[in-house]
């Protein structure tokens, strides 16, 4: 077990991150941001924030975050540099996902009636694509990026007053979610996989780059997917058809909120020329309950153990838990700015408090320091009878 306290590692996570802000009042303001997005309350809006800090009214953390001069991008570099010293691994994950953050109105960047996995359904939403960073000792957010529609674009005085850079072009979350893993990997961040669902799956442009930087990948793939084996091409739905009923195995990928998610699994190679020492595998998970199956674009060492590549694939639920906890616990969907530069600067400070909150999680071995900082762990009515606020 790490020795550490609160004050302790809040107080070096300010110390990493000050020279980010112009000023010391910048830096205060920073401070006092991220002290409400970890603090008891039930919800992370502003006046609730604002309440809880001591101020007034919430314009003073308001306009800190539409007109404070700092650059978000070099918030998220501290992010990136304190998640790898104090989680990193040799053996790390990086996991690719989006998320949908649900919004009345036109006035929110970004904003459109668009699929949101998050409600199941198509919503008036924005969609945040998010890179994740899981080890043994724990997963958290580690860069961001705010999808913005094609039709956007087309709307030049829409995206002006919703500050989007005028040098900013329409991109795909695959497109996203490859510039956030390159990011990472020129950072420095220590890590050995990368997986994700077959909305990245199916971008090969992904598995080409990580095969050229020899990362290994476990990416869900779908059934229209081709992969190339020898001379020929063959769908992803057509190898499923025509799997060996005699050649599962029984396997967990990892902890349910209940029990071991145990599934049934087939691991075939993917017979074409690659790197010496590597190969291509595909891994198929069946249901045991109804027999649905899923299959998985794998590349990894020759020798690599097929629990290797089950834990990888399990791994990616991870992200799932992040947005979870980061909704929950420190605000992340929570925000009330509607610009461009406001949302980067939101999540980024969400991504630091969740980032700390899991490192004291991880030094604890407990849920203890958690549930001391988690706004579940206390109700707006007891927070405000606290502070001897109108219930």
């Amino acid at each position: 077990m790490v020795n550490c306290d609160f004050e302790t590692e809040f107080n070096e996570l300010i110390t990493r991150i000050e020279n980010v802000f112009a000023s010391k009042l910048s830096c205060l303001s920073a401070k006092k941001y991220l002290t409400g997005l970890i603090s008891p309350v039930e919800r992370k809006n502003g006046w609730q924030l604002s309440e809880a800090l001591g101020e007034t009214t919430p314009y003073v953390l308001q306009q800190f975050l539409y007109r404070g001069r700092f650059s978000a991008d070099h918030l998220r570099d501290r992010l990136q540099t304190y998640v790898n010293e104090k989680l990193g691994e040799k053996d790390g994950v990086l996991v690719v996902d989006e998320t949908g953050f649900l919004k009345q109105g036109k006035r929110s960047c970004g904003v459109k009636r668009q699929y949101s996995g998050t409600a199941g359904r198509i919503e008036n939403c924005q969609i945040g694509v998010f890179l994740t960073y899981a080890s043994s000792k724990g997963h958290t957010p580690i860069d961001r990026r705010l999808y913005i529609p094609k039709d956007w674009f087309d709307d030049q005085e829409r995206c002006k007053k919703s500050g989007i850079p005028d040098t900013a072009m329409f991109q795909t979350k695959p497109e996203m979610a490859l510039e956030m893993i390159q990011a990472a990997t020129d950072a420095g961040v220590s890590y050995s996989w990368v997986t994700g669902d077959c909305v990245y799956g199916d971008y090969r442009t992904i598995r080409m780059w990580l095969e050229e930087q020899r990362k290994c990948y476990v990416f869900c793939v779908s059934g229209k997917e081709y992969l190339q084996e020898e001379y020929q091409k063959v769908s992803v739905s057509s190898i499923l058809k025509n799997l060996d009923n005699q050649n599962w195995f029984l396997a967990s990928c990892g902890d349910g909120s209940k029990s071991a998610r145990v599934y049934d699994w087939q691991v075939l190679e993917i017979k074409i020329p690659v790197v010496e020492g590597w190969k291509r595998y595909l891994l198929v998970r069946k249901s045991r309950s109804d027999g649905e199956l899923r299959a998985y674009v794998c590349f990894a060492s020759e020798v690599v153990s097929v629990q290797k590549l089950v834990e990888v694939a399990g791994t990616r639920w991870t992200v799932e838990r992040c947005f979870a906890e980061s909704k929950s616990e420190v605000g992340l969907d929570e925000y009330e700015v509607q610009s461009y530069a406001g949302w980067y600067k939101h999540i980024t400070f969400a991504c630091l408090a969740h980032a700390l909150l899991t490192y004291l999680s991880y030094c604890s071995l407990d849920a203890k320091t958690i549930a001391q900082h988690n706004p579940s762990s206390c109700s707006l009515a007891g927070f405000k009878k606290k502070r001897g606020l109108h219930v």
